[in-house]
């Protein structure tokens, strides 16, 4: 290949990548296809993308758990996407190759392959025992109603848990805040969401584990008040997987709500903590992977790079601030610029401009 067919290679590689990467940030990091995609992560974890926010699984004997549940658009969808993935991977046939007077495995052997059929039954998988929720918006708790409890007359149940009239009910845990903020009425007396939807399970305290081992390891959750002050990560001790909902996302600046108790220096603490519980394999590559609440899978080097850019623009924002600066004189002077190519928006939920606002309040006096 010339050095002119190579560059014009890499020049198409690079067109289509960045046509993808904008295509996954203006359907706001969720995959624009409708459709829920698997990637496994690391030891009992799998990602779910395209439920709107990101989705970590925890899929084993004991069951399954779930990190957030996607939107409540997306519920039916992530339904069927968890149950086949449990099913393919808890209920899975797993024939047995030991046949004959002298198999070693067993003191008498199996005589006949005909026991075969019965030893490599599948047995069917356990249904949602815990959901997780990271925060209250409802990107990450509108499918909380359908999967914690299934309708009787679901027909997921009839292929997936018989028998049909056992109801699997999972219990939904977060931190008392969110509860709080999902429960309180709004200015016309009613909860901003269902009842349903509510966690059954809160704490208060800064980590939360559960009471058992789950699927073969420990599962902890730690409150860091960063985008809301509900926000929460979840670590998987033995499959090393951190899932850290809002507190990171590759599609956009981070998500700063500063009427519910978000601050830019809150972000910050929480991106240091989970770079000091992730270990790297080598240099800041591999070890500890971290599922985002939006855009691609990461490692630690990832988050430093990510936890480097709000530096940069919570530094640059609070010198505009100490010269006595405006918040419009602020926006004027762009502190993102040389970032907004990956993490800029000029439309959506969540703009450009409405972070650099967001910064400007969690440092303005």
């Amino acid at each position: 290949m010339t050095e002119l067919s190579r560059t014009r290679c890499l020049a198409a590689v690079a067109v289509i990548c960045l046509w993808a990467s904008a295509a996954v940030r203006s359907a706001g990091g969720q995959v624009p296809d409708g459709e829920i995609h698997i990637l496994p992560v690391q030891g009992n974890v799998y990602m779910l993308v395209g439920a709107g926010g990101n989705i970590t699984m925890s899929v084993g004997p004991d069951g399954i758990l779930l990190v957030d549940t996607g939107t409540e658009e997306m519920a039916g969808t992530t339904a069927e996407t968890v149950f086949g993935l449990a099913k393919s991977v808890v209920a899975s046939p797993a024939p047995n190759r030991c046949l004959g007077l002298y198999c070693s495995q067993t003191p008498f052997g199996w005589t006949s392959p005909g026991l075969n059929a019965v030893i490599s039954s599948p047995a069917p998988p356990k249904p949602i025992r815990y959901i997780i929720n990271t925060s209250m918006d409802s990107e990450h708790t509108g499918g909380n109603a359908l999967l914690s409890e299934l309708p009787p007359d679901s027909p997921i149940l009839a292929v997936t848990f018989p028998p049909i009239t056992v109801i699997p009910t999972a219990t939904v845990i977060a931190h008392e805040n969110v509860f709080m903020r999902m429960s309180q009425p709004d200015e016309t007396g009613e909860a901003p969401t269902p009842l349903r939807a509510w966690p059954t399970e809160t704490f208060h305290v800064r980590s939360y584990e559960l009471s058992h081992f789950f699927n073969g390891e420990g599962i902890k959750i730690y409150h860091l008040p960063a985008n809301t002050d509900g926000s929460s990560i979840v670590y998987f001790r033995y499959s090393d997987v951190i899932s850290a909902g809002d507190i990171i996302s590759t599609t956009r600046y981070p998500v700063i709500d500063i009427d519910r108790g978000g601050s830019i220096q809150g972000v910050l603490e929480g991106l240091e903590f989970i770079l000091d519980l992730a270990i790297p394999e080598f240099r800041a590559q591999g070890g500890t992977m971290i599922v985002p609440g939006h855009g691609r899978l990461m490692d630690t080097g990832d988050v430093t790079n990510y936890r480097n850019m709000a530096t940069i623009i919570r530094d640059r924002i609070q010198g505009l601030i100490d010269m006595g600066m405006t918040l419009d004189q602020v926006q004027a002077a762009r502190p993102t610029m040389d970032y907004d190519g990956l993490y800029g928006s000029d439309n959506g939920e969540w703009t450009t401009r409405m972070f650099v606002e967001a910064v400007y309040r969690s440092l303005d006096p």
